[in-house]
């Protein structure tokens, strides 16, 4: 027995029909159609990645089964080295940070920053957040930096 909730899956028939012998049925199908769209629209990932400022994932998480709905944040960081990369989050908004993750290039080939640890692993670039600053790191024997972009995700509180 599946216990899937199709209520709130973001799927559309594909025809509906629409009553036209009478302008109030068809008036009020039109509105549920409308409502409809505009609902199973809005459950969709959203998927734009800005440098400038965060976007609306269009996630919805329920956390320790409660009903409250939060929302995570998406933003994009560019980095050229290893060092701080000022992230401009209020961690007062934050509840968790829920897809964290990175590429870069040594200028020929590409790599991915993982979300780790404040410790350097051999070999690899990774990050981690503070409330301040997204820190990047490179442990010995990692690639050289030429460019990359960090991706935060965040559940906000707000």
């Amino acid at each position: 027995m599946t216990t899937n909730n199709f209520q709130v899956s973001p799927f559309l028939t594909s025809q509906r029909k629409f009553p036209y012998e009478n302008i109030s049925d068809l008036a009020l199908q039109s509105d549920l159609a409308y409502i409809d769209v505009a609902q199973k629209v809005n459950l969709r990932t959203i998927g734009i990645f800005p440098t400038n400022y965060p976007v609306l994932t269009g996630e919805t998480w329920f956390i320790n089964g409660q009903n409250l709905r939060q929302q995570t944040l998406r933003q994009v960081y560019t980095f050229t080295a290893t060092g701080n990369i000022p992230h401009g989050i209020n961690f007062a908004s934050v509840s968790a940070f829920t897809a964290p993750f990175g590429s870069f290039t040594d200028g020929t080939n590409y790599y991915g920053a993982i979300y780790a640890s404040n410790v350097a692993i051999v070999g690899q670039v990774s990050f981690y957040v503070t409330p301040t600053n997204i820190v990047v790191i490179a442990g010995a024997g990692a690639p050289a930096i030429v460019s990359g972009i960090i991706v935060l995700q965040w559940l906000s509180n707000f």
